[in-house]
């Protein structure tokens, strides 16, 4: 971490914004390797490894398997590693943020992963703070250190964040709200740290038919929650190895593609990937069906709701997508709870 990310963080067990002191152990090139934050209200401490502040005990880690995932996968989805311009495709298309817009802005990456949409957001220009609350911020600082002091990375949980309100010009949280254990929590939680005018996107999985078409998936998805990571990955990498040429086949003859909905894995034949990444991607996204502990789907329209409700403006929503901006108020964190959508969980 650089100091200068001192300057927005805050005790995030203190109920104002109280700022943290660093004591450093060790430093190359003002990023701070180890040391210790230091809250001198409450005296909470919490250390520094790696370049990483770390807000999260393993005792509170729901999310392990991300960590596993990106260990071992975390370049995969990388455009500047992989050779490819998906990641930058999508993050524009879901955020509708122009590049023009977010050059200079802060931006706050909740739920990171291996740095996938980071490293769009700083190499467009942002600077970038990611947090993940598992040990996923460690793929994603490697993968993203060559943007210096414009990408900063925390371990933290989005239920106790540790920055002050109102600081950052836009956030999203991509692929993430669907793994949390409280989706509307999550969703009511993160627009106070974004400053009035302010941004937000939220990506998550849509109740639909599609779900409703994997019966093998949910049906697995009984036992996969429960198991090792290893034992995900051996069954993950087995039906990918068994049914990714049907997938690959079926996805060639038009009408007959649709077919692929059914299938236990997640497959991934989008042209602009050679045969090999296609492959090394459905693993990936298989092995994130199975492995989460959680998978709870909402409905886009009642996530524009609560947005509403919070008191956020210019709310727009479409299938597994809300946008909105921060009014000059604070938003309300305590709603009308939104109805429970009747849908799989993993």
């Amino acid at each position: 971490m650089y100091r200068d990310l001192l300057d927005i963080m805050a005790c995030p067990n203190c109920a104002d914004d109280t700022h943290l002191i660093l004591e450093s152990g060790a430093e190359h090139d003002g990023d701070v390797l180890e040391g210790w934050l230091k809250c001198p209200r409450c005296t909470s401490q919490w250390p520094v490894v790696r370049g990483i502040p770390r807000f999260v005990a393993e005792a509170q880690n729901y999310a392990g398997n991300f960590a596993f995932e990106w260990e071992r996968w975390g370049r995969v989805q990388i455009d500047r590693f992989a050779g490819h311009s998906l990641s930058e495709q999508r993050f524009l298309a879901d955020s509708r943020w122009s590049p023009e817009w977010m050059r200079g802005k802060l931006i706050l990456d909740a739920g990171c992963g291996a740095g996938r949409f980071a490293d769009v957001a700083a190499r467009l220009g942002a600077r970038v703070v990611a947090v993940d609350l598992s040990g996923a911020a460690d793929a994603c600082r490697t993968n993203n250190a060559v943007h210096g002091p414009r990408m900063e990375v925390v371990q933290a949980s989005f239920y106790a964040l540790p920055f002050r309100k109102d600081v950052f010009d836009g956030l999203y949280c991509m692929g993430v709200i669907q793994h949390t254990p409280d989706p509307e929590r999550t969703m009511r939680v993160l627009p106070a740290y974004v400053k009035p005018e302010g941004r937000l996107v939220y990506n998550f999985y849509e109740v639909s038919a599609y779900s409703k078409a994997q019966p093998i998936k949910y049906a697995l998805r009984l036992v996969t929650p429960h198991l090792p990571n290893l034992a995900n990955h051996w069954l993950s990498l087995l039906l990918t190895t068994m049914l990714f040429p049907v997938t690959w086949l079926l996805s060639r003859i038009p009408k007959v593609r649709i077919l692929n909905v059914a299938m236990p894995i997640c497959a991934s034949h989008d042209p602009a990937l050679t045969l090999r990444q296609q492959f090394i991607w459905t693993l990936l996204d298989t092995f994130d069906w199975y492995s989460p502990r959680y998978e709870n789907r909402q409905r886009h329209h009642e996530v524009a709701n609560l947005l509403r409700k919070m008191g956020l403006k210019e709310v727009d929503s479409a299938d597994g997508l809300a946008w909105a901006k921060r009014g000059d108020t604070p938003p309300l964190t305590t709603v009308t709870p939104v109805t429970p959508s009747a849908a799989p969980r993993r």
